[in-house]
């Protein structure tokens, strides 16, 4: 399954074109990645203090594919490609909500599980593996595939 969010294109996410600045898809990415964490009980505060890990970005990757303006509604949708031993794939999907049919962008993080303060990869905790279970989407392409 998908996890959706969604949020305006705001003044500030907007290039002199008039249209969305690449960097503002990290912005939307991460409302979609914390509020997802957050539906699997997994609030990264849990995660830290918890688990005891961090999860740092060692690769992040964006398409566009159609321009977005100025207080369009976007729906972003977040799931896994892949959850692997110490990596995690996390894809986006970018649509209008006034054009659900359309994909206006895709990007993808890759995170590693590391031990906190150190950055040595560890294995994904068998708990975080669980609680991110339903949001791995089998099949998933994955970008730049």
């Amino acid at each position: 399954m998908k996890y959706s969010i969604e949020e305006y294109v705001r003044w500030e996410d907007i290039d002199a074109a008039g249209i969305i600045n690449y960097q503002a898809y990290l912005r939307f990415f991460s409302l979609a990645e914390v509020e997802m964490f957050r539906s699997c009980g997994l609030a990264y505060r849990q995660l830290f203090e918890k688990l005891g890990i961090w999860l740092p970005r060692v690769h992040v990757e964006c398409d566009f594919f159609f321009p977005v303006t100025l207080d369009e509604l976007l729906v972003v949708d977040a799931f896994f490609g892949k959850i692997g031993r110490t990596s995690i794939h996390l894809n986006f999907e970018v649509r209008k909500k006034s054009d659900p049919s359309t994909v206006v962008a895709t990007g993808q993080y890759i995170l590693v599980t590391v031990r906190q303060g150190q950055f040595i990869p560890v294995p994904v905790p068998d708990e975080l593996r669980l609680k991110l279970a339903p949001f791995v989407v089998a099949g998933a392409v994955e970008p730049g595939a």
